[in-house]
């Protein structure tokens, strides 16, 4: 009996335990604000840089470049009005200095729950939360192709998607003095977030040109005064593979260790909770990616190309794909290989991503995601039912025995030698495992932290309502009834449990409802309501088993 009470009292705090050690291991420390500014607002113009440090520093060759480009002197510009894109799903400001796209509005998703009018901004092009995609040339001589701090023209300052329109392109133009012309063009599709980008050299001077192409995210650290204290989620960079997979960069290692690495048929991105930025390089195109960090706490994770050799007369077309918007799964597996492991499920991906395609299936027949989670909450009992009937019949066994475990307990004292060695004759005889209802528990438990990271990490269910009070499954209960419900239900069920002969395990056990109702008091409503639907099948399952086994035993005692 004690041995079964300790592993139930371990089982329940590894479930804890396994959940804060992961995430915590995986996303670290929440990020402090750099300044609480203004919000950033249509027209904010993006702060001046050093080229110096934000243009890639290149390894090269005889054949490729001849050195890395030095910074000119960047003055102070006149206002650059920004141009506007405005499409279904999402519109964006992109800045005259360098064609870079300095902000973006996600049209259906909202900043805040109570305010759906208000569009969430992913990228910002001032701190706090600065966050920008920026593109440019590397040449072998100084000015002579545009970096991400030239000025570029448009034909106009407004581009909008219409409504029988299922493409919009936005063309950007700088022409150097000795004739070479760079079009940037962005190409716009109807219901997608992915960005068809391209740098086009045509090179009208009478000398070669020798180039590479880069890309790169900037961002500052992640400040976000509506995400709670108790859940702390990854913001950084993040580089795929086909060797490495799915690799996390985080500031502290840009710090320490800059990424220089050659890839063919990866990506790079900037994420943060529910959303992210990734430049995809075309394929079957060795890559170079690469970290920096800039004096002000800024972080830059890019790529950049192979040197080429432009011929005077010619024309050279870099094409790249950039994909800015929310962790959608069934969009992101089909944009680029490992793109859906954005959706960081932790180390049970494999158990995760299965449990997340039945549930959004569900979602699609009911239409609502906390009736969803029910549904879910009950096939995955069902799926478990054969192991929880062996762990509550153990149980309800191990129950029987009390008042005679208890006896023993009394009769032995503080021999505990002699107490165990009678406790081990009893199970024996009535042919009891005292340990029979662990297993089952510890199988499950894989299952409930991929489901936690099910429900904390997929962007589908942020801010989706259930019902009466619950408008919003991905943050707490307002007023703590579910958390209630669920440390109720928790105790009833203790309470179904055979008592520990122990008293110090016995208050223990009684005290466990009190803690997990006040550590799920901060938990997404989403998760709590999973927690109490499964707790109030197990009472309706332990207890028709319990209740089996007493009148089995009752009829057996009548027959002696």
């Amino acid at each position: 009996m004690d041995n079964q009470r300790l592993i139930l009292l371990f089982a329940l705090a590894a479930v804890l335990f396994l959940i804060y050690s992961a995430w915590m291991q995986d996303y670290g420390q929440p990020a402090q604000p750099q300044r609480v500014d203004a919000p950033a607002m249509i027209g904010e113009t993006m702060p001046d840089t050093s080229i110096a440090q934000d243009v890639p520093r290149v390894t090269t060759t005889t054949e490729a470049l001849t050195g890395a480009p030095t910074a000119p002197e960047i003055l102070a510009a006149p206002a650059e009005q920004p141009i506007r894109v405005e499409t279904d799903v999402f519109h964006l400001e992109i800045s005259p200095r360098g064609a870079t796209i300095s902000a973006a509005w996600l049209n259906g998703y909202a900043t805040v729950a109570d305010r759906p009018e208000e569009p969430f901004q992913l990228f910002k092009p001032a701190p706090p939360n600065l966050f920008i995609a920026q593109s440019g040339l590397l040449g072998d001589v100084e000015g002579r192709l545009p970096t991400h701090e030239a000025l570029f023209t448009a034909t106009q300052t407004l581009y909008r998607l219409g409504p029988d329109d299922d493409q919009l392109e936005v063309e950007l133009i700088w022409v150097s003095e000795e004739g070479v012309e760079v079009r940037k063009v962005f190409e716009f599709q109807r219901g997608s977030y992915l960005i068809r980008a391209s740098q086009t050299i045509t090179n009208a001077s009478e000398t070669p040109l020798v180039t590479r192409r880069y890309n790169q995210l900037q961002r500052t650290e992640l400040y976000d005064p509506n995400e709670s204290r108790f859940i702390h989620t990854f913001t950084g960079g993040v580089y795929y593979s086909p060797e490495d997979k799915y690799k996390k960069v985080d500031f502290d290692n840009m710090r320490k260790s800059p990424l220089d690495r050659a890839v063919m048929d990866g990506w790079i991105a900037m994420m943060q909770h529910y959303f992210l930025a990734a430049w995809i390089p075309p394929r079957g195109v060795q890559e170079t990616f690469y970290t920096n960090v800039l004096a002000d706490s800024r972080y830059i994770i890019g790529k950049y190309s192979p040197a080429v050799s432009v011929a005077p007369g010619a024309t050279h077309v870099f094409a790249d794909e950039l994909f800015v918007g929310p962790k959608l799964q069934d969009q992101l597996a089909s944009v680029a290989p490992g793109l859906e492991l954005a959706v960081d499920y932790g180390w049970l991906t494999v158990i995760a991503q299965p449990i997340f395609w039945v549930l959004s299936k569900i979602y699609l027949l009911v239409g609502n995601w906390g009736w969803a989670i029910i549904v879910l909450t009950i096939l995955i009992k069902l799926a478990f039912y054969k192991l929880s009937e062996t762990s509550y019949k153990s149980m309800a066994n191990m129950r029987q025995l009390a008042p005679r475990l208890q006896a023993l307990k009394d009769r032995y004292g503080d021999d505990k030698q002699r107490l165990n060695q009678a406790m081990m004759e009893m199970y024996k005889t009535e042919k009891i495992n005292p340990l029979g209802g662990c297993l089952p528990i510890l199988i499950q438990i894989p299952v409930f932290i991929a489901l936690y990271w099910v429900l904390l990490e997929s962007v589908e269910l942020r801010y989706a309502p259930f019902i009466l009070w619950l408008d919003n499954l991905s943050a707490p209960d307002p007023y703590f009834i579910l958390p209630l419900i669920m440390g109720v239900s928790m105790f009833v069920q203790m309470k179904l449990n055979p008592p520990p002969p122990d008293p110090i395990q016995a208050k223990i056990m009684m005290a466990l409802p009190f803690v997990f109702t006040v550590f799920f008091a901060f938990f997404p409503s989403g998760l709590v309501l999973y927690w109490t639907v499964n707790n109030l099948l197990s009472i309706a399952q332990q207890w028709h088993i319990t209740r089996t086994i007493e009148k089995e035993a009752a009829a057996a005692k009548r027959k002696r």
